[in-house]
């Protein structure tokens, strides 16, 4: 059969070579039964995500981008939004989840069709399929359920999945309803089998136990043998999963993490994992990420791998004009270029966010002023000084600036057009301290 696309020209022999090469392939079935399946005619494959939270994050973000370099090869791509499993949810390391009201999975559901749509084509010769296993689950009796589907399951081969042992041996247990999640799961995988000829499940390594249950199920009742694969829980080089900052994680959503800040978290990333990064979230060539992995090494005071990793990844997401924002953003807030006036109210809050203070109940808040304050006190409430006295000498030496401009007279006060969006003023000591006032 020919191949549905070659990849010789990209340096690679086949797509699961490239998705290798990325980073993007941990476990696996017959890797040599799953690589001539991607090499073939096109085949239907699917990934699962269920709605949890109200916005996907960059975890999700990998089996996206696996996704859509599937469905760039030709193969039929569907995201299964869980509207089923998403009342239960899966087993996680410690802990019950909180089960969320049905209407409430229910919106969850629907904005994660929707960002899922705005990173694989909805439109075109191959367009993703959406699917919810509420549509097949929630008219099966119980009956039917443990007559139809829970009598292929063999307890020790559930006990023995490490999520499940972990939790069977810690203080808390593992309900019933968490157990019973990997037998959804896999008929899941059957159902989208005998309805869509789905033959390859995609997830997260920390999924094994649930994609293998569905392999297992189809080879049982349906004498056949389909294909998964996970991908790595991606980390960073002291080991913590990516992604996730004392618990938060990077949402993808832009009401929930702003394009400035999201654009922030990929520029920041440090020189040794920048490679890494290249590979697994964007679609550049390996020529040019290998062009880039040695640029980061011989010169990394410039930056540049990080510049086109948070390029890449954010206009991917939220588009070039927001990324274009950012970026503008982060040029005007150190007079680096742009004017601060043209940054619209929801970036310029966002790239400010990082400069509040803690009030006296230590909530973090933007310094408020009035009117007619003068700079020095205004600097002094921002942080930027810790006496007037110092912010007086900072302006005598040419070292202060109220919205990236020279502040001349240490009397110079706050007026009404001083006020960003007739709410902030931005002052800068030197070139790389910043603080900002917000107008009471």
């Amino acid at each position: 059969m020919a191949q549905v696309k070659d990849f010789k020209e990209a340096g690679f022999d086949s797509l699961f070579d490239e998705l290798q090469w990325r980073g993007l392939i941990n476990q696996s079935t017959d890797i040599e039964a799953l690589k001539n399946a991607l090499n073939s005619e096109p085949i239907t494959y699917y990934c699962g995500f269920d709605p949890s939270a109200a916005s996907l994050h960059i975890g999700n973000l990998v089996q996206l981008i696996i996704m859509r370099h599937l469905q760039a090869a030709g193969h039929h791509p569907i995201a299964l939004v869980g509207g089923a499993t998403g009342l239960i949810g899966d087993p996680r390391q410690s802990g019950e989840r909180t089960l969320n009201p049905k209407e409430v999975v229910s919106e969850w559901a629907e904005r994660l069709k929707h960002q899922i749509g705005g990173i694989l084509e909805t439109s075109g010769d191959n367009p993703v399929q959406f699917v919810s296993n509420y549509d097949w689950t929630a008219n099966m009796s119980i009956i039917d359920f443990l007559r139809d589907v829970g009598k292929n399951f063999r307890l020790g081969t559930m006990l023995a999945k490490d999520i499940v042992a972990r939790r069977l041996n810690s203080e808390e247990g593992i309900s019933f309803t968490e157990f019973s999640y990997q037998v959804l799961q896999g008929n899941d995988y059957l159902h989208l089998y005998d309805e869509f000829n789905c033959t390859l499940q995609l997830g997260g390594s920390d999924q094994w136990g649930n994609l293998t249950a569905g392999l297992d199920l189809i080879h049982k009742t349906r004498n056949t043998n389909v294909h998964v694969f996970t991908s790595p829980i991606i980390t960073d080089n002291q080991g913590k999963k990516f992604g996730k900052s004392e618990g938060n994680a990077v949402w993808l959503n832009a009401s929930m993490l702003s394009p400035y800040k999201f654009y922030q978290f990929w520029f920041n990333q440090p020189d040794d994992e920048v490679a890494k990064l290249l590979r697994v979230f964007t679609f550049l060539p390996k020529d040019e990420i290998e062009r880039l992995a040695k640029e980061a090494q011989e010169n990394p005071g410039a930056r540049e791998a990080q510049r086109v990793l948070a390029w890449e990844v954010t206009s991917f997401v939220h588009g070039s004009h927001a990324t274009q924002q950012a970026i503008d953003a982060a040029a005007a807030l150190f007079g680096r270029g742009g004017e601060l006036s043209e940054i619209d109210i929801n970036t310029l809050e966002a790239s400010l966010e990082g400069l509040k203070i803690a009030d006296e109940n230590g909530e973090k808040v933007f310094a408020s002023v009035q009117i007619g304050d003068r700079v020095t006190e205004a600097g002094m409430k921002s942080g930027l000084f810790k006496s007037i006295s110092e912010a007086r000498k900072t302006i005598a030496s040419g070292g202060v600036y109220l919205n990236n401009q020279r502040v001349e007279d240490s009397e110079q006060v706050l007026e009404s057009d001083d006020f960003i969006h007739n709410r902030f003023a931005l002052i800068r000591r030197g070139k790389r301290s910043l603080g900002v006032v917000e107008r009471q």
